[in-house]
């Protein structure tokens, strides 16, 4: 193995993260509860808002399921990291990373290929839920490039929020605290923000912070790339957002896991 040049190290370690990658959305695919988690929930929101809210909340944006599948993707792609938080913390607890860490792969691999797999998942279930959301009167405005503009930010917050999710269960090594502790912290983002109501309809004090967290920044980006209107700021907030997310926790996970 030190014979190896960089090129040769940078191959075997994208194939023991692709190998991983594999393992994990096997995994996924032989586990009813997990799909039931990731796809079968955000197809729920998106149908109990829609017509359970749709006839109350008056948006201008030519009917309440074209304001509202943003801000379900948007929340989509935060819950996902529920799932890299809770398998890393229960592949730590059993002592499934001690072995794999045992075997002669990349030390990088095990990360990569959780990160790889769940956005994998990441994308089926958002366009899951965007064949929902046809189904139910949503309309991308824009043409294809809003909606692979969409479909590039709602990918790059699930990044962004399993990097979090990657320290959150590494660290605190138990799934059922893991995910109780997800709760606290993904849910106020999401429900305080522009995702299922205009933030303007909020008390005052509240809107200070629902406007400048980076789900508001990144779900008013989708909606203008979504619909055709302007996109102000809101698309390079939302980058920058995402990119110091990662900035702060990949190192966090990475130091992490190789202290677990």
């Amino acid at each position: 193995m030190s014979d190896l040049t960089v090129t040769d190290r940078i191959g075997w370690s994208a194939y023991d993260a692709l190998v991983m990658a594999r393992r994990n959305l096997m995994i996924w695919f032989k586990v009813p509860a997990f799909i039931v988690f990731t796809v079968v929930q955000p197809v729920m929101f998106t149908l109990l808002f829609r017509y359970v809210f749709g006839g109350a909340i008056l948006t201008n944006t030519h009917g309440y399921v074209n304001y509202l599948l943003p801000g379900v993707i948007g929340q989509t792609a935060a819950f996902t990291s529920f799932g890299t938080a809770i398998s890393l913390a229960m592949e730590l607890k059993t002592g499934v990373l001690d072995r794999l860490r045992a075997m002669p792969i990349a030390r990088s691999a095990v990360l990569l290929g959780r990160l790889g797999a769940d956005i994998v998942r990441l994308l089926v279930t958002l366009l899951t839920i965007i064949g929902v959301g046809y189904a139910v009167g949503f309309r991308f405005r824009n043409g294809i490039g809003g909606a692979f503009g969409l479909l590039g930010l709602a990918l790059l917050l699930g990044v962004a929020t399993c990097c979090i999710s990657a320290f959150i269960g590494l660290a605190i090594k138990d799934e059922e605290s893991v995910q109780a502790f997800g709760l606290i912290w993904v849910f106020p983002l999401t429900f305080v923000s522009s995702a299922f109501v205009p933030v303007q309809t909020m008390p005052g004090w509240m809107q200070a912070f629902a406007n400048n967290q980076p789900i508001t920044q990144i779900v008013d980006a989708m909606r203008a790339l979504a619909l055709g209107t302007s996109t102000g700021n809101h698309v390079w907030v939302g980058i920058l957002w995402m990119v110091g997310i990662m900035a702060v926790f990949i190192p966090l996970a990475v130091r992490t896991y190789r202290k677990a």
